[in-house]
């Protein structure tokens, strides 16, 4: 069962050590010194910033971080994308990593992001949408918000992550499912 709570800074030592994994390390391109870790992580966790840092757990063993956010509280973000995507109001996104080497590779990554976004629809009732921009290059990730139900939306230049990458990126999206009740009343009787 995958279930996440807010990352806490007695986690930031966790973080650290996914952080600085070969993997994680390739498309996070983190500093993981202590203070760059509560220079990054420390604001939200305090809830300085509105964003979110989901510690995910499976089977009650930690998993990976998910980090959600309402694009709308990143303007210079939606900037950065309404070139090449319209970003619609209540925009979420999500930025993600299986922290463990050993469980990489198994389908989980996947399943934490659907199990997530499928929650963001009753945890964050203003949620619309989630897009995701992710590098192009990084094929494991995009293949894993294709399995977790997500589409391709657009392709375009943004800042990389990782200055070795070009900026070529794709954008991911899936939209708040409606509910039954919802398409009863749109349809003719």
């Amino acid at each position: 069962m995958i279930t996440w709570r807010r990352l806490d800074e007695r986690d930031f030592p966790l973080l650290t050590e996914w952080l600085e994994q070969p993997h994680v390390a390739r498309w996070w391109n983190h500093e993981t010194s202590a203070e760059a870790i509560e220079r990054d992580f420390g604001p939200v966790v305090r809830g300085e910033e509105p964003s979110e840092d989901l510690l995910v757990f499976l089977d009650g063993r930690p998993l990976g971080l998910v980090q959600r956010t309402m694009l709308a509280d990143y303007p210079e973000y939606v900037a950065e994308l309404t070139p090449i995507v319209a970003v619609p109001e209540g925009a979420m996104t999500v930025d993600y990593l299986i922290g463990d080497p050993q469980q990489v590779g198994r389908g989980l990554g996947p399943r934490m992001i659907a199990t997530v976004v499928e929650r963001t629809w009753a945890e964050v009732p203003a949620s619309t949408c989630v897009l995701v921009p992710v590098s192009a290059a990084n094929r494991a990730s995009w293949r894993a918000l294709e399995k977790a139900g997500l589409r391709r939306v657009a392709e375009g230049e943004l800042k990389p992550d990782n200055p070795i990458d070009d900026r070529a990126h794709y954008v991911y999206r899936i939209d708040r499912p409606t509910r039954p009740d919802q398409d009863r009343d749109r349809q003719p009787a």
